[in-house]
This record gives structure tokens, C-alpha cells and sequence, in this order.
């Protein structure tokens, strides 16, 4: 294929989340006081998903997400119906002072309540073109698993239950025509600030693995993994931590695709050096040229210059691009406006297009 042919379909895919519209998060919170049935809320789920997918359409990217609408946040959607869960779980804690808490498991077996196919399957009554798929990695739920333990119900057996669930919400989506399923692994950053050793990290990287066993290799490049430091009311819960501290074991997930934070790197090119040193042949790397939580509208221009500083470091045929991280991770964040989301999208689509046709020349 000719450098020209090849270098116009630069990859560019999404996150997934995007702002809820304000209908929805008023619906929601109606149908948590009661004010309104479980059919009106599943009404303005449906009108916010067809809305999102119309307009994430409009922006031309040429894989889009469902937006994560219906989903109450991108961890905790296996979680909905589960009757053995107590709200005192695991805390994590942002740079600006607010924090995110995990349920805590009391009994078991482990099973998911929602799969991921089902949000997938929604979202391609609407959508015309392809639909990737997010996913929660089986590190993040391992930490609903309390630290004295369960009576009855060992951990082992909870890994072992996790792992069959894990495996089959990828499963869900890979069979259903998912474009990719994109596996979201903010923890692993984290992980490296509760554990600075790195035995954490490989401990998630090794149950990770244990999960991607189930699938051939042909099935894994059509799956990938997401790392940041977080997204959640414009902070983050790692922007301190090295990725060069992540990256060596990074590379050690057995999937086809990484999609990497990287547009509010300080350093972009120290970082995409490090990349370039663990990219394996057979490796993707889509890297990450909008910023969602800046609330500055990036230009074409401005992401045309990210994708060539990329591009002078990293193989032109392993390289495509993303965003940092979803706009809205979870429901009840609006710091980012809904059309600022679709606005920052589409400089993402026409800054890659832009710097291919200068790579092209």
C-alpha cells in the first residue's frame, strides 16, 4: 500500500464517555426521589442515546461510543441489581480535595449484574457507523473484595468468579460486532501511588492477563487498553505518578490496541520515547491529543501539531489517535459542557486528517 493510501485512514477512535444532557441527569435524579417511573427514565436514556450518537455521527469520527449514557458511571455499571454490596468500600481520592468510593462486597458468588453487550446492542439500533466498546478492567473490580475477606467465599473464589465475568463481558461485545473493546485501566496508574514498588501493578497486570487468556490472537486485536490519571470534576487522582513507572509493565497486556493520555503530558516527548522502547510489533498505540478536562476548545491546527510530534517518534503504522480520557467517566459530572465534548471531537477528527495529509506529502 502507497505512504499516501496508508497514512489518509489514520486510526482515530474515542474513549467514551460523553456530558449527559441535562433532561437526562434531571430524569435520573427524579427517578432516584420517586418523582417519576422507571419507564420515564428509560425514555430520556433512550432520547439522550440517539441524541449522542446523532451528533457524535456529525463530528465524522469514524468509530463512535454510546457515550456511556445509561451507564451510572464507567467502574460500576456490572454493579447495578447486586444485592450484596455495602457502601464502604474502597476510597479514591482527587487532587482537588473530593473523592469517588467503591462499594464493598459481603457475600458471594461474584456475578455481574449488567454486560456490556447490552449497552453496545443500544447503541447500533441508531447508530450508521461503527461502535466501540468500553469495558471495566477485572483489576479496578477486584477492589470491591474486602481486605479481611468474606466468610465462606475466599478470595480465590472470588478471583476465579471475576475473571468467568470479565471474560464474558468482553465476549458480549466482541461477538456482537463491537468495533474494539477498549478495556478501562485508569487504576493501574493509581496503583503505582498506593504501591510506588510496582507489586500492585503487576498483580492487576497479571489478572488482567488471566482474563485475556480466554481469547485468541486474532480476538485481541480488536481488544485494547486505556490508561489515565484519572477524570473525574477537572481533577485527577495520579498526574503525579511517572509513566515511566507504568509503561514497562504496561506493555505486558496482552491486547492489540493501547490508547494512552498523553495531550496534558508535560513531557510528550520523553514519554513517546519510553512508548517507542515497549511497543512490540504487533502492537497499536492511539495517543491521547484532546484534553477533556481543559475546558480551552483544542484548534485542528493544535492537534495536528500533537499527531506530528507523535509521529516523529513512534512508527507511522502502529499510530493513531484518541482523547486523554472520556468527558464524563461519570454520570454526575458536568464540568465539561456536552457540546464542548463534541467540539474538542471533531478538532480531534480534522487535526488527524490534517497532519496525515502532511505526513502523506
Amino acid at each position: 500500500m502507497r505512504g499516501r493510501d496508508r497514512l489518509a485512514a489514520m486510526k482515530t477512535e474515542p474513549i467514551g464517555s460523553i456530558p449527559r444532557p441535562p433532561a437526562l441527569i434531571q430524569a435520573m435524579h427524579a427517578c432516584a426521589s420517586g418523582a417519576i417511573g422507571r419507564d420515564a427514565l428509560d425514555a430520556a436514556y433512550a432520547a439522550a442515546l440517539k441524541d449522542t450518537i446523532e451528533r457524535f455521527e456529525a463530528t465524522g469520527s469514524p468509530v463512535i461510543s454510546d457515550g456511556e449514557q445509561t451507564k451510572p458511571s464507567f467502574a460500576t455499571y456490572p454493579l447495578a441489581g447486586i444485592g450484596t454490596l455495602a457502601p464502604d468500600g474502597v476510597v479514591i481520592p482527587f487532587a482537588d480535595g473530593h473523592t469517588r468510593q467503591l462499594p464493598r462486597l459481603t457475600a458471594g458468588p461474584f456475578r455481574y449484574g449488567v454486560h456490556a453487550d447490552s449497552f453496545l446492542k443500544a447503541a447500533r439500533n441508531y447508530a450508521k457507523k461503527p461502535v466501540k466498546q468500553a469495558v471495566i478492567s477485572a483489576s479496578a473490580l477486584s477492589l470491591l473484595y474486602p481486605a479481611d475477606g468474606i466468610a465462606g467465599y475466599p478470595r480465590e473464589a472470588f478471583l476465579a468468579d471475576l475473571i468467568a465475568e470479565a471474560r464474558a463481558d468482553i465476549r458480549g461485545p466482541l461477538d456482537a460486532g463491537a468495533a474494539a473493546v477498549q478495556i478501562d485501566f485508569t487504576e493501574g496508574r493509581l496503583s503505582l501511588k498506593l504501591d510506588p514498588s510496582g507489586g500492585l501493578l503487576r498483580v492487576f497486570i497479571a489478572l488482567n492477563n488471566q482474563v485475556l487468556d480466554g481469547f485468541s490472537a486474532a480476538e485481541r486485536e480488536r481488544i485494547g487498553v486505556h490508561v489515565c490519571p484519572g477524570g473525574d470534576h477537572d481533577s485527577t487522582h495520579s498526574a503525579d505518578v511517572d509513566y515511566a513507572g507504568l509503561l514497562p509493565d504496561l506493555f505486558q497486556l496482552n491486547v492489540g490496541r493501547f490508547y494512552l493520555q498523553m495531550a496534558s503530558e508535560k513531557d510528550r516527548r520523553r514519554v513517546l520515547r519510553i512508548v517507542k522502547d515497549r511497543l512490540k510489533p504487533d502492537q497499536f498505540v492511539f495517543i491521547g491529543v484532546i484534553d477533556p478536562i481543559n475546558p480551552a476548545i483544542e484548534t485542528a491546527e493544535q492537534v495536528r501539531e500533537r499527531v506530528l510530534e507523535a509521529a516523529s517518534i513512534l512508527p507511522l503504522a502502529q499510530l493513531g489517535t484518541t482523547d486523554d480520557c472520556g468527558f464524563s467517566p461519570f454520570a454526575d459530572d458536568t464540568s465539561t459542557a456536552r457540546d464542548t465534548a463534541f467540539y474538542k471531537i471533531r478538532a480531534r477528527v480534522e487535526g488527524t486528517a490534517l497532519a496525515a495529509r502532511e505526513l502523506a506529502l
